[in-house]
């Protein structure tokens, strides 16, 4: 995939290209505010044009247009589509967009006879939709063709663009800035349902460039957002993937083997279920010492570290082990680390490996470290046994509630959880399996958070106007 920057070429805002003609898509409209209910006070300098947004400066280039978004949208229509009660319509409720991605993901078939009372808007392709209920959660989506002609909430201020005026692309991209958002914050009403009102969102200040400039800024972050979209699918068919395959290998092995029914259902014949008790070296709580962020004593990890089967060392706090405890609770690769309490009756048992991401390294007293011979019993085995549904539910299912509604689980409910032991070689096969399809996930986590930085830096930066794109070869 090329990167926006391959797609057309940015300049810096002051930059000046040959043969730039000035906007004239809104003529008779160079005060685009106009009178309009709730528009927000302008100022001008000469030059660029600096405005004066809700008290924020805002510069727009020469080739830009002052307007209000109910300049470049036309109207919409009501339906009712209880007045067809036997015909089925696609529902678009305010919980049908992901305020992440920015788009539709749960629209629902319904008969008209059951259409709710707020089923009110039709919507076309390449609407946008903004929810004005809570409007700073950033429910923002385009219609795609897909979903031409369904019914959306009245939650929804439905924006129809005048195609020759805006890009839709380029009026949803406005509607999802830091900008737009603060300026909606600002009129929100009611304290326990806050909500604005459409006229709020059309008349809203709306920087306008040509509509060629306009296409290529959404080009530019459409093409980040689809790579957005394309890791997401990966990390959610490699997730089901890894699951399936969890499922196989904990119950059947990697050596064809007849099975036979245990106490944790079907296992090889040749393996063994026993106690984690009997297999392993210790059991060990963490130290209780105070920690802060402050860069001071030894690194301790807490429950927040212990995710997704690996340690989290983005959010490191530290402390000073008592003299008792210092070498006694240190960490070594290979250790597992179990959430022995939380408010999440699913999270009580939670596992990750430490792998000496970190040096000299202790954890808290809220976790219980699992020290195994790995010559019995391999790490990476036991610690992606720990994480699948049998190993979930033994552990979670033992937790005991605690007066301030916590879930606890300790060393004794550990040491009787019953594990699944293969030979030693075969426990590091199905290890090495399962670590590969995690690698796959945690790479494509690890790109779908790039791309959704690049997005934000994108969106700033271009609908600002602090890079300028100019090419003639954009659709």
């Amino acid at each position: 995939m090329k990167t926006p920057m391959q797609t057309g070429q940015i300049e810096q805002r002051g930059a000046v290209p040959a043969n730039r003609d000035r906007h004239s898509e809104l003529n008779g409209h160079s005060e685009g505010n106009g009178c309009l209910e709730n528009s927000p006070s302008v100022e001008r300098d000469s030059g660029e044009n600096r405005v004066m947004i809700d008290g924020k400066p805002y510069s727009i280039p020469d080739t830009w247009t002052e307007s209000s978004i109910s300049q470049v949208v036309v109207k919409t229509k009501q339906r009712d589509p209880r007045k067809t009660p036997d015909e089925v319509f696609q529902y678009v409720d305010v919980s049908a967009v992901s305020n992440t991605s920015f788009k539709i993901t749960n629209a629902v078939p319904l008969l008209g006879s059951e259409a709710p009372s707020r089923a009110r808007k039709a919507i076309e392709t390449d609407d946008v939709l903004f929810a004005t209920i809570r409007p700073t959660l950033k429910r923002i989506a385009l219609v795609p063709p897909e979903l031409n002609g369904a019914v959306a909430s009245t939650g929804y201020c439905v924006l129809r663009c005048d195609k020759a005026k805006v890009d839709p692309r380029f009026l949803y991209s406005f509607l999802i800035t830091d900008h737009f958002n603060a300026r909606v914050a600002g009129l929100q009403r009611g304290a326990s349902y806050p909500a604005v009102r459409d006229s709020d969102v059309t008349a809203s200040w709306f920087p306008l460039p040509p509509l060629h400039e306009q296409k290529k800024i959404a080009h530019i972050l459409s093409t980040v957002q689809r790579a957005i979209e394309a890791q997401e699918r990966i990390i959610q068919t490699t997730t089901e993937l890894k699951k399936a395959l969890m499922h196989k290998l904990f119950t059947e092995g990697l050596r064809n083997e007849p099975q036979k029914q245990t106490e944790i259902g079907l296992v090889p014949e040749s393996w063994e279920v026993v106690e984690l008790g009997v297999k392993t070296e210790s059991f060990q709580y963490g130290t209780s010492v105070k920690c802060s962020y402050d860069i001071e004593g030894k690194p301790v990890l807490r429950i927040p570290n212990v995710l997704g089967g690996h340690v989290q060392s983005a959010d490191i706090k530290f402390g000073l082990p008592k003299k008792n405890e210092i070498g006694k609770l240190a960490l070594k690769p290979g250790d597992l680390l179990y959430v022995r309490t939380n408010g999440v009756k699913e999270n009580a048992g939670r596992c990750s490996k430490f792998n000496g991401e970190i040096e000299d390294c202790y954890f808290a007293s809220y976790l219980i470290r699992v020290r195994l011979d790995s010559t019995v019993l391999h790490p990476d085995f036991l610690n992606e046994y720990s994480r699948t549904e049998v190993g979930k539910s033994f552990l979670s299912g033992k937790a005991i509630r605690t007066a301030d509604g916590k879930f606890n689980i300790n060393s004794g409910i550990l040491k009787t959880m019953l594990v699944p032991v293969p030979a030693i070689e075969e426990q590091e096969e199905i290890a090495q399996t399962i670590v590969l399809v995690e690698n796959k996930i945690r790479r494509a986590i690890t790109k779908k958070s790039k791309s959704q930085d690049l997005f934000r830096s994108l969106l700033h930066e271009l609908m600002d106007a602090k890079i300028r794109v100019y090419t003639s070869n954009l659709e």
